[in-house]
């Protein structure tokens, strides 16, 4: 079976996520959005009814963090074979233009299970290349990006099982919202020592941070020295601080600097002329963040950006969220934001970047 074209406003919001997650996600809307009406879920998938007469635009701003990637839903593809599904797909759709594409499979498994890392799966290509083929003659000269550049509007199809697609829309604003279900296309380099390495790159490009060659990063939390690797391989001078041991690959590079004792223990004349700090601590959010309070708010600090990944021991912990993010607004960094990424697991990232440096603190010699 499948839907008709539709003319109305779409009815349906669709959002994917981490397995897991869904609680969080549900929580999270009916906190932000009290009129959407949740309504449907499997595994890392869930649809909210909207209210009907909404005017909300394509390119919306969700503001969730356990959101991967969220759209329209125009309906769903039911059928046996791949092409059925492939031709239907079109018929949803109807004579809506589109500029890019984007097929990405359901998480079929949490991150990190048996070593699952989300990405766009074999069933996904095979799809996306069905749609592709039987996209009508009236569309066929168009191109049809994958990687979407901001403002274009984007078809989404979502392998929710092997023999259901669901289909919706989004416009790409930046990002995440760029590619199909805000998954970067990364791979772990031979020579990274843990998978540390891609949630640093991933925090890094999410962030958006202007980080230059040469200045100072200080990685909380280190070992064995994933997400140090990646900052050194943006040409920053970094300090890793952990009790653990590091890898001897990362203790061998002239730009590292291993303090093997813990966050609260250094002296805060370490971190006077770092630029760039990142935690990933194995402690609940509170912790984290008290260890991070006391050095970002002495007198002698300047730190500008912060990227911390707060662990939800429970997932409970997700509903004080909002709490943790304006405890590190009261620290005087004016843009604070969250986001679960493809590559954290029971965990979020905070990017956090003060508006200007702090009046009367020495800074790091040519940062502005």
């Amino acid at each position: 079976m499948g839907n008709p074209p539709a003319t109305d406003p779409p009815e349906f919001l669709f959002a994917t996520c981490q397995v897991g997650a869904e609680r969080a996600l549900k929580s999270e809307i009916a906190r932000l959005w009290p009129v959407f009406h949740f309504a449907f879920s499997r595994p890392g998938f869930l649809t909210f009814k909207l209210p009907g007469g909404h005017d909300l635009p394509e390119g919306f701003d969700l503001h969730s963090v356990f959101a991967r990637a969220y759209g329209f839903s125009l309906g769903n593809a039911t059928t046996a074979t791949s092409d059925e599904r492939a031709a239907l797909v079109w018929r949803i759709v109807g004579d809506r233009p589109y500029e890019a594409l984007h097929v990405w499979q359901r998480d079929m498994a949490p991150c990190g299970f048996r070593g699952f890392e989300p990405h766009v799966t074999p069933a996904a290509v095979e799809a996306e290349a069905a749609i592709r083929e039987h996209r009508p003659e009236a569309f066929a000269a168009a191109p049809l990006a994958r990687i979407a550049q901001p403002g274009q509007r984007v078809l989404d199809c979502v392998l929710v099982e092997p023999h259901q697609w669901w289909i919706g829309t989004h416009r790409a604003a930046n990002g995440e919202s760029c590619f199909p279900g805000g998954l970067r296309e990364m791979v772990l380099p031979p020579e990274a020592v843990s998978r540390a390495y891609l949630k640093m790159e991933e925090a890094l490009a999410w962030s958006g941070f202007p980080i230059a060659a040469g200045q100072r990063a200080v990685e909380i939390g280190c070992a064995p020295g994933g997400a140090s690797q990646a900052l050194l391989a943006h040409n920053l001078r970094v300090i890793g601080i952990d009790p653990a041991q590091v890898d001897p690959r990362v203790l061998a590079h002239p730009r590292f600097k291993h303090v093997q004792k813990r966050g609260a223990d250094v002296p805060r004349r370490a971190f006077s002329h770092v630029t760039w700090l990142a935690a990933d601590m194995n402690v609940a959010p509170q912790t984290t963040l008290d260890t991070v309070e006391a050095i970002v708010t002495h007198p002698e600090v300047n730190i500008r950006g912060l990227l911390l990944t707060l662990k939800l021991l429970d997932w409970e912990l997700a509903d004080h969220i909002p709490e943790y993010l304006q405890r590190i607004r009261g620290w005087g960094y004016a843009h604070v934001r969250a986001k679960q990424l493809a590559h954290n697991r029971q965990d979020i990232c905070v990017a956090a970047r003060r508006r200007k440096p702090r009046a009367g603190v020495a800074r790091e010699p040519g940062t502005s």
